[in-house]
């Protein structure tokens, strides 16, 4: 979906002790390995300052969509799925199945298409930063508006943030014209998409694929 979201051009089990030896000091337990490592988001001995995992930093709940149609489309849709969740505060927490449809203003081949929800920390420039920096990896070119591309990501929504910018438009202005969108938005969060949305975009044909 082509995007005003662009570039400008993240029991322990113990044991019991042996009793102490009769008539003698109580013998040192034989150490059995490395001490346990302390629970993420406690604090460390004399005050040390607590350690933190992603998933302790606030977050909001965001939904990216994905799509390719150059090379092997359905190969860089999974594997941007799980790229997403290398992002630093940031852990995906559903995906949608995978969708095939025709480019809707546009020519070329078939798009793959799906949308994964994630929590993140991150502010969404933050984040769409991110975005465009796994297209450049996949090798995303932009030598026109909607053209092929071998991987395109868009923010559709972040938390209940409104936005419009020349470099980010949130919720997304074009979702509820798109199938390819739509369709696997509703599988994994039905609440965010109304039955006359998905009405509206009844005549667009969209093909889930059925492993």
């Amino acid at each position: 979906m082509s995007a005003p979201n662009r570039p400008k051009d993240g029991k322990s089990g113990g044991g019991q002790g042996r009793p102490p030896s009769r008539g003698g000091p109580s013998p040192k337990p034989k150490s059995s390995g490395p001490a346990p490592a302390r629970r993420a988001g406690k604090a460390g001995p004399a005050g040390a300052p607590a350690r933190r995992t992603r998933e302790d930093y606030p977050t909001v709940q965001a939904f990216v969509a994905i799509g390719a149609n150059l090379g092997d489309a359905r190969a860089a849709v999974t594997a941007a799925m799980d790229a997403i969740g290398t992002i630093e505060r940031t852990v995906v927490t559903a995906r949608s199945s995978l969708y095939r449809s025709a480019p809707v203003d546009a020519a070329g081949p078939d798009f793959i298409n799906a949308v994964v929800a994630v929590r993140t920390g991150l502010t969404a420039e933050a984040f769409l930063a991110e975005l465009h920096l796994l297209e450049a990896q996949a090798g995303r070119e932009r030598p026109f508006p909607n053209a092929p591309r071998t991987l395109d990501l868009d923010l559709l929504m972040h938390g209940n943030a409104i936005k419009d910018t020349p470099a980010l438009a949130l919720p997304h202005p074009r979702m509820r014209d798109r199938a390819f969108v739509l369709k696997p938005l509703a599988e994994i969060a039905p609440d965010k998409v109304p039955r006359a949305a998905l009405a509206r975009v009844s005549s667009q044909v969209i093909e889930r694929i059925r492993d």
